[in-house]
């Protein structure tokens, strides 16, 4: 657990943001998970999009956020709550974003598909 002390005023709303969409996530989501219902929970991650919580690291160039990996490590520490599932799947976009961002071509950094989830707005 980042200790409070420690974290920016950025690091404050990240946080607040994270801790507002983990409890905006129904139980029956993970029930359906676990009973297999669900295999692959893509609304979870247009949720994600919608509280503005999906590309914190990655240049405001591209639709992130350009902030640092602390504020991602404190996003994912608040919805590591609902279980390694969901948590994995929150830090997959990041993991997979960091090859894209870091190694991919102008093109495909340009490339709206993979920005389409991130330009969101946060719910009212």
């Amino acid at each position: 657990m980042i200790s409070e002390i420690l974290l920016t005023e950025q690091d404050k709303i990240i946080k607040k943001k994270a801790l507002d969409f983990v409890k905006s996530i129904p139980c029956s989501l993970l029930l359906d998970m676990d009973s297999e219902k669900i295999k692959y929970p893509k609304e979870f991650l247009k949720l994600a999009a919608q509280y503005d919580l999906l590309g914190l690291r990655f240049p405001e160039k591209y639709s992130g956020k350009g902030l640092g990996w602390a504020s991602e490590v404190v996003a994912l520490e608040e919805i590591g709550v609902l279980g390694t599932a969901l948590a994995c799947l929150y830090a997959l976009v990041s993991n997979v974003g960091e090859a894209i961002n870091v190694f991919g071509t102008k093109k495909i950094n340009d490339w709206k598909k993979f920005r389409r989830f991130i330009k969101k707005k946060s719910p009212s």
